[in-house]
């Protein structure tokens, strides 16, 4: 498929047909890449994509548990700063 260069402000770009824009999976932004004279663009990946897959294989095996018991009280606990108290 050939696109042509439009302008915009003071750069140049080509418009992608919905079709294409879909079929990437694309929304707001891309990621863009330039290989010598090739320019990629693909969709960025989404943060933590998976996530509840791989959290619900951990339960199913067990594998969920805390590795380790955060100390939940110290020092800091039992003094008071400026007629405050700590709780």
């Amino acid at each position: 498929m050939k696109a042509t260069l439009i302008a915009i402000g003071n750069s140049r770009g080509i418009r992608i047909p919905r079709t294409l824009i879909e079929l990437c999976d694309f929304e707001d932004q891309v990621e863009i890449e330039v290989q010598g004279t090739t320019m990629l663009l693909r969709a960025p990946n989404k943060a933590r994509n998976g996530w509840n897959s791989a959290f619900a294989a951990m339960a199913e095996a067990g594998d969920d548990n805390l590795t380790e018991v955060a100390q939940t009280k110290n020092s800091w606990d039992h003094k008071t700063w400026s007629g405050y108290e700590t709780f």
